[in-house]
C-alpha cells in the first residue's frame, strides 16, 4: 500500500499536470489525444483522494505504519 505521504505528493503532481493540461486544450478543435489525456489524469486523481480517504478514516493516517 502506498503511504499517506506519497499519495499527497503525487496529488500535488497530478493537480499540476491537470492544469498543465487545461492549458494545451485551446478553445477549438480539440485533439482526442489531448482530452484522453487529460480524463487519465483526472482518474488517477480521483483514484488517489478515495484512497487519501480511506486511509484517513485508519486510526495511524499519516504515521506510515497502515
Amino acid at each position: 500500500m502506498t503511504s499517506f505521504t506519497q499519495l499527497k505528493e503525487r496529488l500535488g503532481q497530478i493537480e499540476v499536470e491537470i492544469e498543465e493540461a487545461k492549458k494545451r486544450l485551446g478553445a477549438h478543435s480539440i485533439k482526442p489525444v489531448l482530452m484522453a489525456a487529460l480524463f487519465a489524469l483526472e482518474d488517477e486523481r480521483d483514484m488517489i483522494l478515495q484512497q487519501l480517504k480511506a486511509q484517513s478514516q485508519c486510526c495511524c493516517a499519516g504515521q506510515g505504519a497502515c
